[in-house]
Order: structure tokens, then C-alpha cells, then sequence
């Protein structure tokens, strides 16, 4: 989730950047301009490869960067050594810079910028964009992955975020495409199609809270805790609070085993406490103290034993053609680290070591 929430964090500061360029183009302060362009500049050539990333390892469900994968960043890499300020760099322009960035043409800039030649902008940018925009498209589209490993809320999250990040990659373009429209007739246009279209998004969030539950407001990994994040030992949890007969207790628990075994919600990835409980109509703190106190054991864990037992079940009907790690995905784990922690908690050992002693045996 960190290396998400990282990339992601990389997109979302180049959009600012963009747009706040665009705001202080038409401020009198060239200095304020010039350095906050150069700051942008960089996470304007990381984007393209940050939104491919993303996107392929969300479906993909890696929670870390290839060796080869750094390589996407050369671009970013190279536009800061474009903007250092090197005793043989070109002296530029920044007033022909803003009143290009002016005429809505924030892409096409053909002034040079720095050390390299003005192609590296104009030239190098919309190249990244389309490029890595229609490797993301396609890797979306040929992925079984997207299908078998994630649930409904995920696949939702991830096609609203491509959509949306295609319409604002897509629409930088619109200057090359209408070229000669008056410029005040075109900022107004522009400026309209963008609020619109903002205006839609925040109207959607607001219809589909649980879409970005665990994808963009959560900060953590919510399939593992982190380890400042410390549980209260069960005997702090307030009777006060929870009033649970017995008889309430077992019937709760009743329910929600039962429910755990016939419906299989464990294969989700990203399942919540909240979605037990919203299914059940049982509220979430009578859920989390079922499972602490008469279940003993955390949401996490309860939730890890079914996906465990699922694939001690699956994986001996599947080794021939799938791998543990696939198996492992298929029992609704969202991290290897997360599975084989989990099997070695349940079992007390590791998977290979578990299927060798039951053939032996």
C-alpha cells in the first residue's frame, strides 16, 4: 500500500504543479514562476510512469518495484539534470515561457527551458504521456488478474482512476486540436469543461464513499497493521460498551461463521470488518468484539484462518498448473509477506514444509 499511496502521491503533486503554473503565469512576480515551474517540472516527466505503475501494480497486487522498473524513471531523472543551473546552461526565457502557458498550450511550450533542446518538452512530454496512457489501457485490458484477485469495490476504484486520468492527459491536448480558436473563447471553454467535469467527480465520491475505503483516504495497508499501531490487550475492552448476552454472543457468532463459509467474502482482498457487519446488520463494534472476545482472535487473523484452510483445500487440486503464490492470491491474500505469515501462524509451518509432511504421512 506504501508503494501506492507513493505513486499516487507523485501524480497528484504534478497535476498541482500544472495547475498552479498555470495561476502564477499571470501573477508580476517572474521569480515566484520560474522556480515553481522548475520544481514541477520533474513529477511532470515521473507521472506518466507513476500512473502505469499504479495501475499495473494494483492489479497485479505487488506491493514493491521491480529492479527493471526504476528504469521508467530516466525521464524524471533527466528533466532535473534539464533544469539544473549549470554555468553552460542557456539563458531562458521565462516571459515567451509564461505567455505560451498562457495560450493554454502548457505541453506544446516551444521555448527552450534548459539545458536540453526545446524538443525535450514539447516533443518529450506528450511522447510519455501517450505512450505509458496506452501501455496502461492495454495492460488493463489483456489482465486476468484484474478478474480473479480483486473485488468489486477495487475494480470500480481502479477504472474511475483511469478514466478520470485519461480525461485530464487527454484534454491537455485540446490546444493542438483547436488551434485556432479565439484564445478568450478557448480559455473560457476550457476552464468550463474542467470545472464540469471536477463538478462530476466530486458528485461521484459522494454517491460511492466506500470506492476509495482502503484506495485513497486509508493510509495504511488496512490487510496489515502497522507496527506503531499497537491493539489494546482484550482485557481493556469495555464491558460498558458492549452488552452482549450469551445467548447474543453465539447467536452472532453463528451468523457470521456461517456467513464466512457459504458466501467465501475472505477471497476479497480488501474485505473489511465494515462489510461483515453492513451484510449482517450487526453493528461493527458488536462484530470486532465477537471475534476478539468470544472468537479470541483479531479481525485480521479470524479473517486469514478461513483464506488459509481455503487454500490448503485448493492448492493440491491446482499445483500442477499454478504456483503456491498464485494459490495463495486466489485465497484472497493482497501480499506473499501477508500469506506466509499467516500460514506459518496457523499451521507452525511454512507451506512446502506442510504439503512434504502430508505426503509422508
Amino acid at each position: 500500500m506504501k508503494l501506492l499511496n507513493r505513486l499516487l502521491s507523485i501524480i497528484f503533486i504534478a497535476r498541482f504543479g500544472q495547475v498552479l503554473v498555470s495561476l502564477l503565469v499571470n501573477s508580476q512576480d517572474k521569480d515566484v514562476f520560474s522556480f515553481f515551474y522548475q520544481l514541477s517540472a520533474p513529477f511532470y516527466y515521473a507521472a506518466p510512469a507513476c500512473f502505469y505503475l499504479y495501475v499495473t501494480h494494483f492489479i497485479n497486487g505487488r506491493t514493491q518495484l521491480r529492479k527493471f522498473e526504476w528504469l521508467h524513471f530516466i525521464p524524471a531523472f533527466l528533466a532535473i539534470i534539464h533544469l539544473l543551473p549549470l554555468p553552460f546552461s542557456p539563458e531562458i526565457k521565462w516571459d515567451v515561457i509564461g505567455d505560451q502557458i498562457r495560450d493554454n498550450k502548457q505541453l506544446f511550450i516551444t521555448e527552450r527551458s534548459g539545458l536540453f533542446p526545446s524538443w525535450f518538452y514539447y516533443l518529450g512530454r506528450p511522447f510519455l504521456l501517450l505512450v505509458y496512457l496506452t501501455a496502461t489501457w492495454f495492460a488493463v485490458l489483456k489482465s486476468k488478474v484484474i478478474d480473479d484477485h480483486i473485488d468489486a469495490n477495487g475494480k470500480k476504484w481502479i477504472f474511475f482512476f483511469i478514466r478520470a486520468a485519461t480525461f485530464f492527459q487527454l484534454v491537455s491536448f485540446l490546444p493542438l486540436m483547436i488551434w485556432d480558436v479565439e484564445e478568450p473563447i478557448f480559455n473560457t471553454s476550457f476552464i468550463i469543461l474542467n470545472c464540469v467535469v471536477l463538478l462530476v467527480i466530486v458528485v461521484f465520491i459522494m454517491h460511492q464513499p466506500k470506492l476509495f475505503y482502503g484506495y485513497l483516504f486509508v493510509a495504511v495497508d488496512m490487510e496489515k497493521k502497522p507496527e506503531e499501531v499497537k491493539e489494546l490487550p482484550k482485557a481493556t475492552v469495555s464491558v460498558k460498551k458492549v452488552n452482549l448476552l450469551p445467548d447474543q454472543l453465539a447467536i452472532y457468532s453463528d451468523l457470521m461463521k456461517s456467513f464466512m463459509e457459504n458466501k467465501k467474502p475472505y477471497l476479497q482482498p480488501n474485505f473489511q470488518i465494515v462489510e461483515l457487519a453492513n451484510e449482517l446488520n450487526i453493528p461493527v463494534h458488536h462484530c470486532s468484539f465477537v471475534i476478539n472476545s468470544f472468537l479470541d482472535k483479531n479481525f485480521r487473523d479470524w479473517i486469514n484462518g478461513y483464506r488459509i484452510t481455503f487454500f490448503i483445500d485448493q492448492y493440491p487440486l491446482k499445483s500442477d498448473k499454478m504456483t503456491i503464490e498464485s494459490v495463495a492470491y486466489e485465497s484472497g491474500f493482497k501480499s506473499l509477506a501477508t500469506f506466509y505469515n499467516a500460514f506459518k501462524k496457523e499451521t507452525g509451518l511454512m507451506p512446502k514444509a506442510f504439503f512434504s509432511g502430508k505426503k509422508a504421512s
